[in-house]
């Protein structure tokens, strides 16, 4: 009898994974997830790190190719602003964000700690007002970004030092 219990048991474990959580308490909790809702959610976690990576090499490929100018998004002669540039960079890469900082300060999910950042996030800046979003560019990982400067154009900068450093407001992950 305690063998035929066992094998009902691994039958109606048959597509079914399983997720363990040891409470403070001692307590065992066992929460069933599908096996497909599993394997997409790796699936998931694969293509927005493929998303990412595309994301960064996409933007890393316009480093001395664009022209920075406030308020313009010509993309076809590669001359823009920062947030025409991000927005150019995810409509390449199949996602849709608005143009202008504050606008695409407003999309995803904010991510307000700086070690919180993702490769492929937004990073949003301000550069004159204190408080007031005019800057943004895309996280590149290892406490770098890049993005379309008035100085330089495309360029990647370090989030914590510099001029950059003290004017970081939030990120945006998508």
């Amino acid at each position: 009898m305690p063998f035929m219990r066992k094998s009902r048991l691994s039958q109606s474990l048959v597509g079914i994974s399983l997720s363990l959580t040891l409470l403070a308490t001692g307590s065992l909790v066992i929460n069933p997830v599908s096996a497909h809702a599993a394997t997409s959610t790796a699936a998931n976690s694969a293509v927005s790190s493929t998303k990412a990576n595309s994301i960064v090499q996409t933007a890393q490929s316009y480093i001395g190719k664009v022209k920075y100018r406030f308020g313009v998004r010509d993309t076809q002669h590669l001359i823009m602003d920062c947030s025409a540039f991000t927005q150019m960079v995810f409509q390449k890469n199949g996602i849709s964000i608005p143009w202008g900082s504050r606008a695409q300060a407003k999309v995803g999910t904010r991510v307000a700690d700086k070690a919180h950042l993702s490769k492929g996030d937004l990073v949003l800046f301000s550069v004159s007002k204190p408080g007031q979003i005019n800057h943004v560019g895309i996280y590149i990982g290892n406490g770098k970004f890049i993005s379309n400067t008035t100085s330089s154009g495309v360029v990647i900068s370090d989030i914590n030092s510099g001029f950059w450093g003290s004017r970081y407001i939030t990120g945006r992950h998508l």
